[in-house]
């Protein structure tokens, strides 16, 4: 796990731009777009989870 608070919130802040994007960009009519929603919104709970403090 990260020790360094600057880091961890630089790479949560990542995570959650990344799975924003994803989600945005998941087409409606097809398979894939619900593959990119599902990718999207685990990268959103990884972030989330790496920025929420113990």
């Amino acid at each position: 796990m990260i020790k360094n608070p600057r880091s961890k919130r630089i790479l949560s802040i990542s995570l959650l731009v990344l799975g924003g994007v994803l989600i945005f960009l998941a087409p409606e009519n097809a398979w894939i777009g619900a593959v990119l929603l599902a990718l999207g919104l685990g990268v959103e709970i990884a972030g989330l989870m790496l920025g929420h403090r113990r």
